[in-house]
């Protein structure tokens, strides 16, 4: 079912799709079967929804990165935006253009994905998380309330992030001028743990299946399989025995 007042400038829409008053479907976007688009969506060209999608109210799919001449870093993308199927996107979520989300993947209320990024399947990205540029985000993984991942971070499979963690990719935030090789986020292996209120700083390693405890602040590499706590985090414990 397709809303007398919703517009809709496609033609390559799939079966059993319903699109709600007042949203915006612009030209050469394609839609898969049982899809539902609620009210007040735009969705821009170059968009790839897979069967299944659902996308709530207040939801931009495909937003143009724009620096307005404050950023010191010019966006580069592609005008391209593919959700996997069974995906679904929570309301005022905000999706900008050259990201890839991959199937049964939850994004939740008022997320915002900039350009470049990659996200698995089954992931959560929960309410009100910011993932910067350039990130790669493995399947299964969850990223929490409010948490910031920063740009060029690169997070594994089956890691848990929780609320309000921070994360930094410059060591030279008063320093205008940006250079992609000395901006690293951190890099978090798979089945690594981040506690609540965590902060992460610039080019960090945390080992697979190592914890950080909450409210930690990591400035050196955490070892696999080790609990790191404190200001700055310290090695605890073994998590396994080894």
């Amino acid at each position: 079912m397709i809303s007398k007042q919703a517009i809709v400038e496609t033609k390559n829409i799939g079966k059993n799709v319903t699109i709600e008053e007042f949203s915006i479907v612009r030209p050469h976007v394609t839609i898969g079967n049982d899809v539902i688009i609620h009210p007040y969506v735009i969705i821009s060209e170059g968009t790839v929804l897979g069967d299944g999608v659902e996308i709530f109210s207040g939801s931009i799919i495909g937003k143009e990165p724009k620096g307005a001449g404050a950023l010191a870093r010019p966006p580069k993308f592609e005008q391209r935006v593919v959700i996997g199927p069974h995906t679904t996107v929570g309301p005022h979520a905000v999706i900008y253009y050259d990201v890839e989300i991959g199937d049964h993947t939850l994004v939740g209320d008022g997320a915002s994905i900039r350009e470049q990024c990659r996200i698995g399947s089954y992931c959560i990205i929960s309410r009100y998380v910011t993932i910067n540029y350039n990130v790669k985000i493995g399947d299964r993984t969850k990223v929490m309330d409010l948490t910031h991942v920063t740009g060029n971070c690169i997070i594994g499979d089956d890691v848990f992030i929780s609320t309000t963690v921070g994360m930094a990719n410059d060591n030279l935030n008063a320093d205008k001028s940006y250079a992609e090789e000395e901006a690293k986020g951190p890099r978090i292996y798979n089945g690594a743990v981040i506690g609540v209120g965590a902060t992460l700083l610039p080019g960090i390693i945390v080992g697979e299946k190592s914890v950080v405890g909450a409210g930690s602040v990591v400035t050196k590499n955490v070892e696999r399989e080790t609990l790191v706590m404190g200001v700055p985090a310290t090695f605890r414990r073994f998590v396994v025995k080894q």
